[in-house]
């Protein structure tokens, strides 16, 4: 090899280190420096597809309370799904699915995407969370929607930390404040006795009277 080509290579050496070492300093050793995030389950099958799905139980690992499923599904189909279920094969959990407002189904809509956990969105409660699964396992979990049928994927067990603690367990969506019953008040001044019925009969009935001896004599 002639000395020039030597150079050559030489400098293109070190051209290549050095973006990378101005790479790695801009970086740094911080995983929100680079944007990292934990790996999150997803799957699609047909017009469907689940994103970001995990488990995540309560932050404390020996907390009693329910656990939850977060997941975000996307259709990309012209026809609504309604999501039926959420069941954790192999355990004997029962998963509760609320609508963001509280009532009625989770629906996917056509074109668009609905997100489960999370302050504002859909919920589905695991009640016996702690029982269901534990930290770091892979847990199966099927989603059961009205056009698709099942989908079924291994989503990891996460505590309410860090990333995921804005997904986690929490209150489940408002339900609409009952609206109070109203009752007739009754007017000042007026008794309440019903007419006819004298107040000093414990009974309420009108007490019978006796014939009068000028009654009985004749």
């Amino acid at each position: 090899m002639s000395r020039s080509l030597r150079h050559g290579a030489l400098a293109a050496t070190a051209i290549v280190f050095s973006i990378a070492s101005m790479s790695a300093c801009s970086a740094g050793n911080d995983a929100q420096t680079l944007q990292v995030r934990p790996d999150n389950a997803a799957t699609s099958v047909d017009s469907i597809k689940i994103q970001n799905a995990n488990v995540i139980t309560q932050p404390e690992h020996d907390a009693e309370g329910p656990a939850v499923v977060s997941a975000t599904l996307f259709n990309d189909g012209d026809k609504r799904e309604i999501l039926e279920t959420i069941t954790l094969p192999g355990s004997n959990a029962q998963v509760k699915l609320h609508a963001a407002e509280g009532k009625g189904p989770i629906i996917v809509p056509a074109g668009g995407r609905v997100i489960i956990g999370g302050k504002g969105n859909a919920a589905a409660v695991i009640e016996n969370g702690r029982e269901a699964t534990r930290n770091g396992n892979v847990q199966q979990v099927v989603f059961k929607l009205s056009r698709t049928g099942d989908i079924g994927l291994g989503a990891t067990v996460v505590p309410a930390t860090t990333f995921f603690e804005e997904f986690g367990p929490s209150s489940l969506p408002e339900l609409p404040s009952p609206k109070p019953t109203q009752t007739s008040p009754t007017p000042s001044g007026e008794s309440s006795q019903t007419p006819g019925v004298p107040s000093d009969s414990p009974s309420g009935t009108p007490a019978s009277s006796t014939p009068s001896d000028s009654a009985t004599a004749s």
